[in-house]
């Protein structure tokens, strides 16, 4: 129970800490690394390192791993899609990459399909890119994308969570297109990490460039991998944090910059994530989903649902509550959990609580359990 109860960094600072039962959201602090990426960092920072060696021979390794031509580590996968981008853009030549994120003049078009425009779209754009979208309320069509590549098209975008939605080309066709007119496809596939062969799937499919969050797998939550084809790699590498010091030439990447820890913790991340049982990972979050589950028995007005449905095992739930019988709204008692110490942080959908148990460690769900009990039991 030690990460349920030590909570002094937080106190020295006045900060309230929190059980995070809403998942790997940033806003609450990404991921928690395990034991081994921890041993991991904590040797890489015995010594310092040539940074350009750590991350080219980093990328190698990634890049064997996922099955990818090259892969480069970045501070996120929202990096990972300005650095590609950056790549789509400047290419090798080095003054197109001094000049970013001006881009007057240059082939900076990023393509999207109506319907798939997400939250973190503009995060490529920082480089100088324009975002067009492609089709119409309706949707779009294939015919529609392909009339839309002009000569400024540098690349399109597609978010991979988003793969199957009605009214859009899918990722398999939106690359004949892309490729049958010269432009690369730049792929979000920050979540998109299990099971592990979809994770390998998209460097597989043809995507030229691909964008991974590593907080999903483990790695802390500040870094990224992006893979892909080998000279867009290497041309987002040629843009990153060490440019001016290595390549000779200004780049705007100065901001996205990694400690070696991290760059070592995303190489341990992987290479665990991809040995892992994930049965037994999955079976852990269902007995976790299972506990909480049976707090909220008995209670009125509860009704509490695995997701996904048995016999699959739950990695979250969704309690509903019924203001009229609880006493309380869902919105309430989320306030009210959160209000306690340490605070239980758990989403809210409209009548009911999220609760991802993916982000719990092995203890948090008993607190969350009996947090969730004691206020669902209040009288209001």
């Amino acid at each position: 129970m030690e990460g349920v109860t030590s909570t002094g960094v937080y106190d020295e600072l006045g900060v309230k800490p929190v059980i995070n039962a809403r998942g790997h959201l940033t806003v609450l602090g990404g991921s928690s690394p395990s034991p081994r990426v921890l041993a991991a960092m904590e040797a890489a920072n015995r010594y310092y390192v040539d940074m350009a060696e750590l991350l080219e021979k980093s990328g190698r390794v990634i890049a064997e791993l996922l099955g990818a031509e090259a892969a480069y580590v970045t501070p996120g996968a929202g990096a990972a899609l300005a650095l590609g981008m950056a790549a789509c853009i400047a290419g090798s030549d080095r003054e197109k990459m001094a000049r970013l994120p001006d881009t007057t003049g240059m082939r900076r078009e990023l393509l999207i399909q109506k319907r798939q425009r997400y939250a973190y779209d503009r995060c490529p754009t920082i480089v100088g890119a324009r975002l067009v979208e492609v089709g119409d309320d309706g949707g779009t069509s294939a015919g529609q994308l392909a009339a839309a590549i002009g000569p400024a098209a540098a690349a399109i975008l597609y978010p991979a969570h988003l793969e199957g939605r009605e009214g859009t080309v899918a990722l398999a066709e939106v690359l004949s297109i892309a490729h049958a007119r010269g432009v690369p496809v730049l792929v979000d596939a920050a979540g998109q990490v299990y099971p592990v062969e979809r994770m390998k799937g998209y460097p597989a499919s043809g995507a030229d460039l691909v964008c991974y969050g590593a907080k999903y797998i483990g790695a802390p939550h500040s870094t990224g991998i992006l893979c892909g084809r080998r000279e867009l790699v290497e041309s987002a590498a040629a843009q990153g944090f060490i440019a001016f010091e290595t390549g000779g030439h200004i780049a705007f990447g100065r901001p996205l910059k990694l400690d070696r820890q991290e760059i070592i913790a995303v190489v341990a991340a992987l290479r665990e994530w991809l040995e892992m049982d994930h049965g037994a990972r999955l079976r852990a979050y269902d007995r976790k989903a299972q506990t909480i589950t049976r707090a909220a028995l008995g209670l009125p007005g509860v009704t509490a649902t695995a997701l996904p449905e048995p016999p699959a095992p739950a990695t979250r739930l969704r309690i509903a509550v019924d203001p009229a019988r609880a006493g309380r709204t869902a919105s309430e008692v989320a306030r009210a959990l959160l209000d306690g110490y340490p605070g239980v942080a758990v989403g809210v959908d409209g009548d009911a609580l999220s609760v991802s148990v993916a982000t719990l460690l092995d203890g948090d769900e008993e607190v969350v359990a009996a947090r969730l009990r004691e206020v669902l039991a209040r009288q209001p």
